[in-house]
């Protein structure tokens, strides 16, 4: 028995093609390289090295050492990792480093929309929530979002909010008929899974007749809001609470907003029935979700990978944490938000505007 084994593993090994086993193993060499290179590049974002670099042409790794504070020989090591990923030029003749503007745009600069070293920060939480999570995959239980670490608050806030920035204010509000024109008329509005508010924020920030509210279950994330509200001179204009999306307070909102939040959560129909309660007559809900399909082969893509992968980690488990009939993941796809929007009273549904990363929805009675 064990020698017909042995003879029809061998007959499987000459059937397969070993050029393509040799061409899907420098993939995942590939993919591994990129998982560990992520931590330099969250180092190198979070200790303010790209930012140091940015605009400032050649410089040798003691140069760089001395205006970002830092050991040279730990810059120097990171250096040719950061070459080695083709995120920064070596300079052979002088032996200097140079961190292009095309590349700074990408890892520098907090403020633009191309800013993508966010993510990286998120890396060091979701790793280390590993352990919890496979206990996840053997129980079926949930791992709810506060369960996390620290980084992954701050990292999905500082991923997010570049592109909020860019297209919140401009393209999504202005993509809802009238919604403009009623935020500056003065209006009322509601942020619900607000998080750190950096989105609650940026209308405050837009619109300054109009009050904003926002909430959130994760009480560490208020409190960051309400520093930075503070921070702002927003406070007068802007409050935040902790409060769950099925039971946040409040009444005649104009506008109710979740910015990628909805499937994250057990309950997503009670949170939408909360909605259309609240909601004044004539008000909306502008839903933001991932931009990733029901159908799995049409998510094979840099960005559809990367969101799956987000939804095995994040939020998948946070949704079985919490109680409640459903648990879709970030891909459930817009016909079971709809329906799900639909049995909460909220009957029209439009998409209003879509980014690669977004769709953006506006529901209403």
């Amino acid at each position: 028995m064990t020698a017909a084994g042995g003879a029809g593993q061998d007959r499987t090994r000459d059937a397969v093609d070993q050029d393509k086993v040799m061409e899907f193993l420098e993939q995942v060499i590939t993919d591994g390289a990129a998982a560990v290179a992520g931590l330099c590049t969250s180092i190198g974002d979070r200790l303010g090295i790209y930012a140091a670099m940015a605009g400032a042409g050649p410089l040798a790794s003691r140069e760089l050492a001395g205006r970002t504070g830092l050991d040279e020989r730990y810059v120097r090591e990171w250096l040719a990792a950061q070459v080695a990923g083709e995120y920064i030029a070596h300079h052979a003749d002088d032996d200097t480093y140079e961190l292009s503007d095309e590349h700074a745009a990408v890892l520098a600069d907090p403020t633009v929309p191309t800013y993508a070293a966010g993510m990286f920060t998120m890396l060091q939480s979701l790793y280390g929530s590993e352990n919890q999570l496979m206990d996840s995959f053997r129980t079926g239980a949930g791992l709810g979002w506060g369960e996390h670490g620290p980084a992954l608050f701050e990292g999905t806030a500082k991923f997010f909010s570049p592109g909020y920035a860019a297209s919140l204010v401009p393209e999504w509000l202005a993509s809802i008929e009238g919604m403009t024109d009623r935020l500056r008329e003065g209006a009322k509005v509601a942020d619900v899974g607000c998080g750190f508010g950096y989105s609650t924020l940026l209308m405050a920030q837009a619109f300054p007749h109009s009050t904003f509210h926002g909430f959130d279950f994760h009480r560490p994330s208020i409190e960051a809001a309400r520093g930075l509200a503070a921070e702002q001179g927003l406070s007068d204009r802007v409050e935040f609470d902790v409060a769950t999306a099925q039971d946040f307070p409040g009444e005649d909102f104009d506008l109710v907003t979740f910015f990628d939040c909805l499937h994250d959560m057990g309950d997503p129909g009670s949170a939408l029935a909360r909605t259309e309660h609240a909601l004044a007559k004539g008000g909306t809900c502008m839903l933001v979700e991932p931009n990733v399909s029901p159908t799995v082969e049409d998510n094979i893509t840099p960005i559809g990978r990367g969101l799956t992968a987000a939804s095995v980690a994040i939020c998948l488990p946070s949704a079985l944490a919490e109680p409640g009939p459903e648990a879709l993941g970030n891909h459930a796809g817009e016909d079971a938000m709809r329906r799900i929007a639909d049995r909460a009273g909220l009957h029209h549904w439009t998409l209003a505007a879509e980014s690669p990363v977004n769709r953006v929805y506006a529901l209403a009675r």
